[in-house]
């Protein structure tokens, strides 16, 4: 797809006995190519559905392709606009925490203290514990705000990278129900099954890094992808009925 994971980070955890993996998911891409991915496949599938509903082949293609361009380029800008937003309000964040660190540490020890007492640390460990964390202001900021908020400032995504996986992997998920058309074949049932295959090995894709069934992930995006194009499909039929 054009964007790859990073490399698995290997822990070694004595309640296993053996070494275990866990991928990085910090980078926001995976949430965005396969929101990309399903969104394009359902938005165009069902858009060629409710045109051919009402139109003819000519009007289904160009319709497919406006609908893939004006959609893969929402999608990006919509993720870039949404992930750098997310990402200012962690450097704010960071800023109201830094400004506390410097104007109230002692305040600001006692507290992580006793969040660290919380966690079943003795007073003493706590206090230990506090003290080698702010040492460093950079590492007491992140401590401070990855229990507090639960944010980790070093691990903000990428933009960037949200945003053209989400454009690259709406664009083919659109292109794919309009494969017949492009062809020159101009039919709504293989537009349709295009589209069905589709969601079908997204879903299958998808289940690679949830570790999910695969069938229970393709045959969830296949439903609910139905449910969009049928409904579509009815309202056109309903337009051109009306028109």
């Amino acid at each position: 797809m054009g964007v790859m994971a990073q490399p698995d980070t290997p822990s070694q955890d004595p309640a296993y006995g053996v070494g275990h993996t866990h991928p990085n998911i910090s980078g926001g891409w995976l949430r965005a190519a396969t929101f990309g991915a399903m969104d394009g496949l359902v938005s165009n599938t069902a858009l060629i559905a409710g045109v051919a509903a009402a139109g003819d082949a000519h009007a289904v293609t160009v319709s497919g392709i406006a609908g893939l361009l004006a959609g893969a380029f929402s999608m990006a800008l919509g993720e870039y606009t949404s992930v750098t937003t997310a990402n200012e309000q962690i450097d704010s964040e960071v800023y109201v925490e830094r400004r506390a660190q410097r104007t109230r540490p002692q305040a600001e020890q006692a507290e992580l203290v006793s969040m660290l007492v919380s966690l079943g640390m003795t007073e003493q460990t706590a206090q230990t514990a506090t003290d080698e964390i702010h040492r460093d202001e950079s590492r007491a900021i992140s401590f401070h705000l990855s229990r507090e908020i639960g944010l980790d400032p070093a691990e903000k995504p990428s933009a960037r990278l949200a945003a053209s996986a989400s454009f690259v992997m709406f664009a083919i998920g659109a292109v794919i129900p309009l494969i017949p058309y492009l062809l020159g074949y101009g039919s709504l049932p293989a537009g349709l099954a295009c589209g069905a295959a589709g969601l079908l090995i997204a879903g299958a894709l998808t289940a690679r890094f949830t570790r999910k069934p695969v069938l229970w992930a393709a045959s969830r995006q296949l439903i609910f992808g139905a449910i969009a194009v049928g409904a579509t499909y009815l309202l056109g039929l309903l337009v051109g009925t009306v028109m």
